[in-house]
């Protein structure tokens, strides 16, 4: 099974339990595999994470300093106080995507296969601008499809919620399946099912 990026970080910032699971508990009849550089790309977006946290509690920490000098009101202070809890929550949120994305890179870099990035894969991504408007998520397919084209007799499916790059668009979905890659799934759980029933 292909992955890519969003699965990292869909199971850093905790919108797919099932994603965490999978990674987990890959059933042995399951190879996950990633072009490696999803991981230089997760780290990219960890930073994104980073400074929108940063903007957001300086945001907050305004709004504590306005609330403090406002000595009418009878909420200021209950604001303050409140925004202050938020500021923690939020910066405790953010120590979780941290782990989160830590533990899943490190389980996936020991127990997935990496699709290492080769000069053919880079000239074919330049020269075949399948996702014209993403040269990363054009490189990242351009990885997939070069390592399925080496496999030609596995099963392949491709498991993406970046539906918008890889499932919207008819070139790609021709190109993976001239490939050799089944099926795309845009959620781990549809996976699952599919998987489950074709036991």
């Amino acid at each position: 099974m292909y992955i890519e990026t969003n699965f990292l970080m869909s199971i850093a910032t905790g919108r797919a339990p099932q994603a965490s699971t999978l990674l987990m508990q890959t059933p042995a009849s399951v190879q996950l595999t990633i072009p490696s550089i999803c991981y230089m790309e997760s780290f990219s977006a960890l930073e994104d994470e980073v400074k929108r946290n940063n903007y957001f509690k300086q945001q907050i920490d305004n709004q504590i300093s306005e609330a403090n000098r406002d000595f009418t009101s009878h909420h200021a202070r209950s604001l303050s106080f409140n925004l202050g809890q938020s500021r923690n929550d939020h910066e405790r949120r953010l120590q979780d995507i941290k782990l989160r994305l830590h533990e899943s890179i490190e389980q996936l870099s020991q127990n997935g296969e990496m699709i290492a990035l080769t000069t053919n894969i880079i000239q074919e991504s330049l020269n075949n601008m399948i996702i014209a408007k993403d040269p990363t998520d054009n490189l990242i397919l351009h990885c997939i499809l070069s390592h399925a084209r080496l496999h030609p007799t596995e099963t392949k499916v491709f498991l993406s919620g970046n539906v918008k790059e890889f499932r919207q668009l008819p070139e790609v979905q021709d190109a993976l399946q001239q490939a050799g890659v089944e099926k795309y799934f845009s959620r781990t759980e549809d996976f699952l099912g599919w998987r489950q029933s074709q036991s």
